[in-house]
This record gives C-alpha cells, structure tokens and sequence, in this order.
C-alpha cells in the first residue's frame, strides 16, 4: 500500500506548518445559552492560562448540558480572527469530532495539563 494512499483529497503539511495552529488546552469556567445562534449553541469561557481567558460558541448542547462543561477540559484553536456569531464574538475554536447522528463530542485531555499548555 502506498504510505500516502489513505489520504484521499487531503494536502499534505510540512511540520511547520502544523506548529503554525494554535491548538492549546484549555478549562472551561462559565457556559451561557445562546439563544440568537442559528443552530443551539453554547457560549463558553475557557480558561488558556497564559493564553488568557477567551470565549467562543460551540454547537454542543446535544451532547452536554452548562452544568457538566463547567471544569472540563478542551482543546481549541486560539490564533483564528474572531468571528461573529449573532451579536457575539467567538475568540477561539472548540474542537470536537461529530458522532454518528452528527453532534459534536469535545476533543478532550485525558488527563489534566496546565491551561495553555501548547499540542505538540
């Protein structure tokens, strides 16, 4: 088999490419509705250390409710251009995989790192 056969449409990207993307673990501290989103969302405070404290909207309210987000732990891109949604600023980008019916489960640390701690 071809070792690059399983990228199918997929660029491939240098290493400094990818120390290029901002991903970093961070906490999150607060969860609000986000009633003026077009799909239900959530807007979330996570802490990235020394990162600072940022927000973003996440569609993940299929999956988790305000009260069990509070504490957990996340991996988001932080060095995108904030983007508007509705009347509010998302500061960075939560990740996640969609499952089989497509909502969103958090990409998560298995283990506790320290808020800011850089993917590598």
């Amino acid at each position: 088999m071809d070792p690059i056969s399983w990228q199918v449409n997929m660029e491939l990207i240098s290493w400094q490419d990818f120390e290029r993307v901002g991903l970093y673990a961070g906490t999150i501290l607060e969860v609000q509705d986000f009633p003026k989103a077009k799909k239900p969302a959530y807007k979330l405070k996570i802490d990235f250390g020394e990162q600072g404290i940022k927000w973003s909207s996440a569609q993940i309210t299929a999956l988790y409710t305000k009260e069990e987000l509070i504490g957990k732990q996340i991996v988001a891109v932080i060095n995108f251009p904030e983007k508007q949604i509705a009347d509010f600023m998302s500061q960075c980008l939560v990740t996640g995989f969609a499952d089989a019916d497509g909502n969103i489960a958090l990409t998560t640390t298995d283990k506790p790192v320290p808020n800011g701690t850089k993917i590598g």
